[in-house]
């Protein structure tokens, strides 16, 4: 056999391998999906425009400063110094912010630095006694603080991780944890196609303590002369992290010095939830100057909550080796309300 149909033969094996391993990963069943049973679930919540519009389908695409959520094997492909900073009015009463920093070390890879948090408006506090309010206001945050580092191993094969520092508090009571995050990106033989994965959140368990938790007990309610009034605290259950792994490709279909079409399929493998499949395409025009997106979330979910999802982008020199872009996104939800994702990425 001539040894060009050989190796392309051997080639497609391999992508044919690729894909059949995703879906069969999505086809597997679970006999318990354990849905709500993880701490810390803001983790869980997408970083940037860019990536929600194309239906989360992003973990062979991470090229950008937001790889540190996506896929921190990304990372290694930034050249530049880059900042990223996204908000979002999250669902109902809450506050998403996400905001990070890419930093090429010339010769030894790219540190990462990325900060992370969702929060919730003041609330009442209010009792049994005085279901109208105590006059007692009180809210709850959630933050992550991470380190990430990746660096080309190859040409075509990088690869990266993030340690992140995990903290939660509602009113006086706090649980802290710590994850990991590890990804790499491939660039296969086949022309403009890439292969990427990623396990995120992989960590310690958290349990709430604090001050809300204590309360007065007497210990011998039979016996007189004791003390009726020890303090005793209420012993809350340790939660994981929420624990999940992505595959992905991403494939160029067109590229040339005007425009770009990018479709990209993601399969996801949650500890507290169903497996699904995310997709979404990237039509760049102009030399990369205006971006066009759609994608869509949870494919193959039993109650999915995700659907469609669509947004563009602009980017623009101002000056310098100063560029900016800015991103908008569309999420719809089917029962809580659909929300707009606000990006702005400063590359210099």
């Amino acid at each position: 056999m001539d040894k060009s149909i050989d190796k392309k033969i051997r080639k497609n094996l391999l992508l044919s391998a690729i894909i059949i391993s995703i879906f069969v990963s999505l086809a597997a069943s679970q006999d318990v999906e354990k849905v709500g049973t993880s701490a810390a679930t803001f983790l869980r919540v997408p970083v940037g425009a860019r990536a929600v519009a194309m239906g989360g389908a992003f973990v062979a695409q991470s090229n950008d400063v937001s790889a540190l959520f996506w896929n921190p094997g990304g990372l290694a492909r930034i050249d530049r110094y880059e900042l990223l900073v996204d908000h979002s009015p999250w669902l109902p009463g809450l506050s998403f912010n996400y905001i990070a920093l890419a930093i090429p070390l010339q010769g030894y890879g790219t540190m990462g630095l990325s900060v992370t948090s969702l929060g919730t408006q003041k609330m009442d506090v209010t009792t049994p006694d005085q279901p109208m309010g105590t006059g007692e206001t009180f809210d709850a945050a959630s933050v992550a603080v991470g380190l990430s580092f990746s660096r080309k191993l190859t040409d075509r094969f990088s690869l990266g991780a993030t340690f992140k520092y995990v903290n939660e508090r509602i009113f006086n009571s706090t649980a802290t944890g710590f994850a990991l995050d590890i990804g790499a990106v491939y660039d296969t033989p086949f022309e403009g196609i890439r292969f990427g994965f990623s396990v995120s959140n992989f960590g310690t368990k958290m349990q709430m303590t604090g001050d809300d938790l204590n309360l007065r007990v007497d210990i011998a309610p039979d016996q007189k002369g004791n003390n009726q009034s020890v303090v005793g605290q209420l012993k809350t259950d340790r939660f994981d992290m929420p624990l999940i792994m992505r595959v992905g490709l991403a494939w160029d279909a067109l590229n040339s010095d005007f425009n770009r079409l990018t479709i990209a399929v993601d399969g996801l493998n949650p500890n507290d939830n169903g497996h699904s499949l995310n997709v979404g395409a990237e039509y760049a025009l102009f030399n990369e100057q205006v971006l066009l997106r759609a994608g869509y979330n949870e494919l193959f979910l039993d109650e999915p909550e995700k659907g469609l999802t669509l947004g563009a982008g602009a980017s623009l020199n101002v000056g310098g080796n100063i560029r900016l872009r800015a991103e908008y996104a569309y999420q719809q939800f089917i029962h809580l309300g659909d929300v707009n994702r606000y990006t702005l990425i400063v590359n210099f």
